[in-house]
């Protein structure tokens, strides 16, 4: 059998980070939901062990680091970080990368989505 290719999804994963640009975000951590789909391929079916799939526990432990480190000011370097995280990965061909913030307006949600394919930019 050939290439088997899988979407593994980490959605709505709840962060408390230093994420932003006004006074109110740069005080304290606030609040933001990362959902994470990757597109994994692999040279065949994979077998009934971990070893032969991407680990989601590793993502999800990496965007805890990144979340615990620096205070970052923009959605859209969040979203980088994660997916550079994910492509660090060879069988992970392609990652979309979504954080929203559902805390800053009372009738809407803000966030951010970047898609990464491996060896470009779209």
């Amino acid at each position: 059998m050939g290439d088997a290719t899988y979407t593994i999804r980490l959605d709505a994963l709840e962060l408390m980070i230093g994420l932003g640009i006004h006074a109110h975000e740069l005080a304290a951590p606030q609040r933001v939901l990362v959902s994470v789909a990757m597109t994994c391929r692999y040279p065949a079916l994979p077998e009934d062990r971990i070893e032969a799939v991407v680990d989601y526990d590793r993502i999800r432990e990496g965007i805890h680091a990144i979340a615990a480190g620096e205070h970052i000011m923009l959605q859209e370097v969040l979203c980088e970080r994660i997916a550079a995280l994910c492509l660090t990965d060879l069988r992970v061909t392609e990652v979309t990368v979504r954080s929203t913030k559902p805390d800053i307006y009372p009738d809407a949600q803000i966030g951010c989505e970047v898609v990464r394919t491996r060896g470009r930019v779209r």
